[in-house]
């Protein structure tokens, strides 16, 4: 159990620095976090299944965490797949603590990779905005910009 409780403290104090920043280093960092935190419990609860299923939840959820506001869906789907992945891998090879060895790392590149993946789409997706806009733009009418025709024939009456 002391084993446990330290791995919880560690985790939860560089889970509230995290909280505060989006990049991709603190989706991966939230990405491991929460992998080896849901291996953890998950092993706990349910032996390597829920290990597997715990590290996937917990990557999801620290890769969210500390992702950017508008990829944490993309940076929450990395974060599992590669927690998941990470902890099966890592079990068949090294046992209980290369799962969690392997949920860290693969919760941490997922997390990292879904943020920057997310990011560059918006900026890819921006730059076709903006290449459709400057075709649509060529193919206006010009005038010269006197637009008072309307005030030509009155008759001004002086008092």
């Amino acid at each position: 159990m002391k084993k446990y409780s330290s791995i919880l403290l560690l985790s939860f104090s560089l889970l509230s620095g995290v909280a505060m920043a989006g990049g991709n280093t603190e989706a991966g960092i939230g990405g491991a976090l929460g992998g080896v935190l849901g291996s953890v419990v998950g092993n706990s609860i349910g032996g390597s299944t829920g290990g597997a299923i715990g590290a996937g939840l917990g990557g999801a959820a620290g890769g969210a965490l500390g992702a950017d506001k508008r990829q944490r869906g993309e940076a929450a789907i990395g974060g599992a797949l590669g927690a998941a992945g990470g902890n099966v891998v890592g079990r068949s090879v090294g046992g209980t603590t290369g799962s969690y060895i392997g949920a860290a790392a693969g919760g941490g590149a997922g997390g990292a990779l879904g943020n920057y993946m997310g990011n560059k789409a918006d900026d890819d997706e921006r730059h076709d905005d903006r290449r459709y806009r400057r075709s649509y733009d060529d193919r206006r009418h010009y005038d010269r910009g006197n637009h008072y025709g309307h005030r030509k024939h009155k008759r001004h009456w002086r008092h």
